[in-house]
């Protein structure tokens, strides 16, 4: 992003400035969802009804399903089709028309219709006291349905076509930005997932042109020979603060972090889409490291990291020097009292990277 002109944005800004950015350059593109003609819960189409008008931003009626449903039917008639569910936690309703419908339309017609203009998003992740309502971690769920979890290349006649609903989080401005403007513009519908707690708290310089990020695509954040360090959204951040940890551990945590292990070189990888997710560039670095520790919001049993440890166990198993390791959410609702001991901290990931290192 080198010479670029650029300005300070949080993550809410950059999403907006992506709306935006889409908006000016496709007259199709509508955005609608529950309050965002008056900038959203979180502010993120703020002035956007105002700048392109209220028949392209406008609210709909509480009814997550309906929205799903009017956007599948919007796109398939060749609008860009942006919607927004107010908070992850409230997509479940939405759950049918985005698995059998939105997933499925283009493979049952045979490609002759698509709800490819799709994008649905959604606040998510711990806000630090939303409680069982407000910080759920939902992305795990829409990997099991039929047409969502592999990337199938289909022949009907002489058209080559793909057929999934991409899972997109960002973990800062500039990622929110490239990477919605490509999940608008992807022929695939896309569930795109923005880490509440991180729409103020992330800060960057964007660049102010339209620019897009390749979806399907981890980012390696720091090179590593010893482990590789996986995970998405808020909790890269919480890696950053464990890696940091174990090469200069506090005085109180110096005993349970061996001398030996603080010169470790431990690779960090940010996700950034979830599906399909990016399996040569993990299995790749797994192969240099020969260990994997996982970690996500979400809890552990049926989730993404349940999935991740699989397919690279498979690929990777005699490179490996330790069992894949996760550091999850628990299986319990997100309590709201006691949501921080809920949450993959530092702490339970500088103890997970320990561990391996030390297996």
């Amino acid at each position: 992003m080198a010479g670029r002109e650029t300005r300070k944005m949080n993550m809410y800004q950059g999403v907006r400035d992506a709306l935006s950015n889409a908006m000016m350059r496709d007259d199709t593109a509508v955005v609608f969802g529950e309050d965002v003609a008056f900038g959203g819960v979180f502010r993120c189409t703020m002035g956007l009804a105002e700048e392109f008008g209220r028949e392209r931003v406008f609210n709909t009626p509480l009814t997550e399903q309906g929205i799903a449903g009017f956007g599948i039917g919007l796109a398939a008639m060749g609008h860009t089709a942006i919607a927004e569910i107010q908070f992850a936690d409230y997509i479940y309703p939405a759950f049918d028309q985005i698995v059998n419908e939105a997933a499925k339309y283009r493979f049952r017609s045979g490609g002759q219709f698509s709800a490819g203009g799709l994008t649905i998003r959604c606040p998510s992740m711990a806000v630090g006291h939303g409680g069982h309502y407000h910080s759920q971690s939902p992305e795990g769920f829409f990997m099991g349905g039929a047409g969502l979890k592999v990337r199938t290349s289909i022949h009907t006649g002489s058209c080559l076509f793909d057929i999934f609903v991409q899972i997109v989080i960002p973990r800062s401005p500039i990622q929110a930005k490239g990477l919605l403007l490509a999940s608008i513009r992807d022929p695939n519908p896309v569930i795109f997932m923005e880490p509440k707690v991180l729409y103020r708290s992330s800060v960057e310089q964007v660049p102010i042109d339209d620019y897009e990020l390749p979806l399907g695509r981890a980012e390696t954040l720091t090179p590593g020979s010893d482990l590789t360090l996986l995970s998405w959204g808020t909790p890269v951040y919480h890696c950053e603060t464990a890696l940091h940890m174990l090469g200069s551990p506090p005085e109180s945590l110096a005993r349970h972090v061996p001398q030996s292990l603080r010169s470790a070189k431990v690779e960090l990888i940010d996700l950034r889409t979830i599906l399909p997710w990016d399996v040569e560039t993990v299995a790749e670095s797994v192969s240099r490291t020969g260990r994997l520790v996982v970690v996500h919001e979400a809890g552990r049993t049926g989730g993404v990291g349940a999935e991740i440890g699989a397919e690279i166990q498979k690929r990777c198993f005699l490179k490996l020097n330790a069992p894949v390791k996760l550091v999850t959410g628990w299986d319990t609702p997100v309590p709201m009292q006691y949501e921080k001991f809920y949450m993959p901290d530092p702490l339970r990931i500088l103890d997970a990277v320990v561990e391996t290192l030390t297996y």
